[in-house]
């Protein structure tokens, strides 16, 4: 057997690789996933993304956000030291019991009666793990909140936003659009002059999206992590130089009842990804 076919087969594997992640980069940044745009012109973050990105979004093995999906599934079944788990009480798809939570990430945040006050998805994860499986609490960025809020956002993916009804919810809504429109930091800006007066146009290199909150919890390549939509909130105000309001505060629960009534109507993304 002739010494040197060995390094031309290894050779040939290795340009022959080469040819086919090419070709798999080229098809992705040919190929379209068209973003939803609704009648009265409303477009969710994807529809400013590159085609590239669009496809990896919908891709579930290229898709980050995937890692966290899956990571929430395995929390979904694992036993607390008190011997429960989620999957005793709910249930990740429409039916009769266990109550189901297909539609959770599409409804919060909704009106808790208990409290007198609504409460986001991170927050009920977050209380749930408290109260049910006798867990510490971790907060909105808490890597388990984070991983199942993937799994309940993949588990509503192209279902449409629902944003609660309840009477009791429209104070809030008020206040979170009175917090859109207000001046904040040493730039002296609103979140409407970007996101309703100037979406589509490019801030600093970057399209400026409409703002809508169809798929949170998501993956930023900018965060190179999954995050929360308080996250995004946050790193608004930094950017217009404010000071950002307390985790707890309730500014940011006001801002997402808003943000969900605004974005009513438009189809939930699933565990999205974002630039």
């Amino acid at each position: 057997m002739n010494p040197s076919a060995k390094p031309r087969r290894r050779l040939r594997r290795e340009r022959l690789w080469a040819m086919l992640a090419g070709a798999l980069v080229a098809l992705l940044e040919t190929c379209t996933v068209e973003a939803q745009t609704l009648a009265d012109g409303r477009q969710p973050g994807s529809a400013y993304m590159t085609p590239a990105l669009r496809a990896m979004q919908a891709d579930e093995t290229q898709n980050p956000a995937q890692l966290w999906v899956a990571e929430g599934r395995t929390l979904w079944q694992r036993a607390a030291a008190n011997g429960q788990r989620c999957a005793d009480c709910h249930a990740l798809t429409p039916g009769p019991a266990p109550r189901h939570l297909a539609t959770a990430a599409a409804r919060h945040p909704v009106w808790d009666a208990a409290r007198g006050r609504p409460i986001s998805l991170p927050a009920r994860i977050d209380q749930c793990r408290q109260r049910h499986l006798g867990l510490p609490a971790q907060g909105a960025e808490g890597d388990e909140v984070l991983a199942l809020g993937a799994l309940l956002a993949q588990a509503a993916r192209g279902q449409s936003l629902q944003p609660a009804a309840e009477p009791a919810m429209a104070p809030w809504v008020d206040r979170g659009e009175a917090l859109w429109r207000t001046r904040l930091g040493q730039l002296n800006l609103a979140c409407m002059h970007c996101h309703d007066q100037r979406s589509g146009q490019r801030l600093g290199g970057a399209p400026i999206p409409q703002a809508h909150p169809t798929g949170y919890p998501l993956y930023r390549l900018e965060w190179q992590t999954l995050g929360s939509l308080q996250r995004r909130l946050k790193g608004c105000l930094v950017g217009v130089r404010a000071e950002p309001w307390a985790p707890d505060a309730d500014e940011w629960l006001a801002l997402e009842s808003y943000l969900s009534r605004r974005a009513a109507g438009m189809a939930h993304e699933g565990a999205a990804l974002r630039p």
